[in-house]
């Protein structure tokens, strides 16, 4: 059984989740708070919005794409549903303002699986450029100011508890349940994993690839819509500046779970433990005392650990 577990393929197959359990067994060792009800309620709380952006950009790089622009998609949609739940102006019920809200995402993720999938842009530059406009129609829609005054219903999204878990965080487990049984259990999502895996392949094989991959780019976008809903709700304010750096947090919770840039293998489960993993990291720092600036230095650590590691199993693997 040892001999099975220090096997060195074995390790390289679970090293995130005995990476997690190792940041776990550490932090309960030298702080006295973390296995408090509390504390892994903030964890989860805090974890939730990268974690649901994350769900959606796991389809994308599975793909061997990538999306730059769901920050500003998350900052358009959650002002968009914020301003017709707000009641300085005109309100509108709760469920047809996440849906328009949710609807601008999907126009947006619309738009760069166009952009990339039937004109041929690079997914990098192609999003970086969107981002920007995006984020400029955001000041636009907003005149630069912050959607206040929104309704208790609205807020109640961020705010809430569903059996003592806050609703963001049932929010982000429906969602990844949804999208892990899309992938793993379904034709479309193979035919995602076939298309990041070979796309050549794919095509002679009789997939609709431009399709498909622009469908990855719209479900991110959607998905980035209801983040950037929740997000407001939590805050209580729709704010043109929401969520700037989300988009680089939730690319490297999927790299850090595993999820390989160059396409074609990933898990939904494994995004979530690396979505945890940031969280947990965060919070560690947090309870260690650690300086901000370090942190940094740290994260950025972690990030280029997983690129090495990503890199080494890409190169195995070939």
């Amino acid at each position: 059984m040892l001999s099975k577990i220090f096997r060195k393929d074995f390790l390289f197959k679970n090293i995130i989740f005995i990476t997690f359990g190792l940041m776990v067994l550490c932090l309960s060792i030298f702080t006295d708070t973390f296995f408090s009800v509390t504390n892994a309620q903030n964890i989860l709380r805090q974890s939730a919005m990268i974690g649901i952006l994350a769900l959606g950009m796991t389809y994308v790089i599975i793909t061997s794409g990538i999306d730059l622009s769901v920050a500003s998609s998350l900052a358009l949609s959650s002002c968009v549903a914020a301003s017709f739940s707000s009641t300085a102006g005109t309100v509108f019920p709760l469920p047809v303002a996440i849906l328009i809200g949710i609807a601008v995402g999907g126009i947006v993720g619309g738009i760069n699986g166009f952009v990339i999938s039937y004109l041929g842009i690079n997914p990098f530059i192609a999003t970086l450029g969107i981002q920007t406009a995006v984020r400029g129609v955001t000041l636009v829609y907003t005149s630069g100011r912050p959607i206040n005054d929104l309704t208790d219903e609205y807020v109640s999204i961020g705010k809430s508890f569903i059996f003592g878990i806050p609703t963001p965080v049932v929010i982000f487990i429906i969602l990844a349940v949804i999208a892990w049984f899309v992938l793993a259990k379904t034709k479309y999502g193979r035919y995602i994993y076939a298309i990041g895996g070979n796309e050549k392949a794919a095509i002679v094989s009789g997939l609709n690839v431009k399709k498909l991959k622009a469908s990855t780019y719209f479900i991110n976008g959607c998905i980035a819509a209801v983040a950037g809903i929740v997000l407001s709700a939590r805050v209580a304010v729709g704010s043109p500046i929401a969520g700037e750096a989300y988009d680089l947090q939730a690319i490297t919770a999927v790299v850090i779970g595993g999820t390989s840039t160059a396409g074609g293998t990933g898990s939904i489960l494994t995004t979530v433990v690396g979505v945890l993993i940031i969280g947990v990291l965060n919070n560690g720092m947090d309870l260690l005392n650690v300086s901000g600036y370090y942190q940094k230095v740290i994260t950025g650590l972690v990030v280029l650990l997983a690129v090495i590691i990503d890199r080494h199993n890409v190169n195995r693997n070939h």
